[in-house]
């Protein structure tokens, strides 16, 4: 058998075995790509995350007749700043929960092989929750900064 051989050999079974069980991976950590190295064999599976989807709370039951004819206000849903490569993320200075952003504004980077990715406000708001720690490594489209959107006639 050739080195040629043995080089389709270990591609086949990474077709058969591996690749499924890395998408499956991908799809239960909700990454967006995943590399594994064996030797000189280099497999690398990109996908794009499943968006996370918020959960309904349940609604509390009523005590009163009064509080049951009046509509409770919806909770803003949060919006999920994505990182915009894989890379290690850093805040902008000063960014914390319930500091109000424009769209637009920094919330921080990350950065890749010394290549600065801007991670901008995708609209106003105000900062819910920091997901990712400063430094932490992450993947593309990985939620790193939650927002409060800014509800329309404020």
């Amino acid at each position: 058998m050739t080195d040629t051989d043995h080089a389709l050999d270990a591609i086949a079974r990474a077709a058969e075995t591996l690749v499924p069980e890395l998408r499956e991976r991908l799809t239960r950590h909700g990454l967006g790509e995943i590399e594994v190295r064996h030797g000189d064999l280099r497999l690398r599976v990109t996908g794009a995350p499943e968006p996370a989807r918020p959960q309904p709370a349940p609604a509390p039951a009523p005590s009163t007749a009064a509080a049951a004819s009046t509509p409770a206000p919806a909770a803003p849903v949060a919006l999920g700043v994505t990182s915009p490569a894989v890379g290690f993320f850093v805040y902008a200075d000063g960014l914390g929960p319930g500091q109000p952003v424009a769209k637009g504004d920094a919330l921080g980077h990350v950065e890749m092989l010394g290549v600065r990715h801007d991670v901008r406000a995708p609209r106003s708001g105000t900062v819910r929750n920091l997901v990712a720690e400063t430094g932490e490594a992450v993947e593309y489209g990985q939620v790193v900064v939650e927002l409060e959107p800014v509800e329309v006639g404020r």
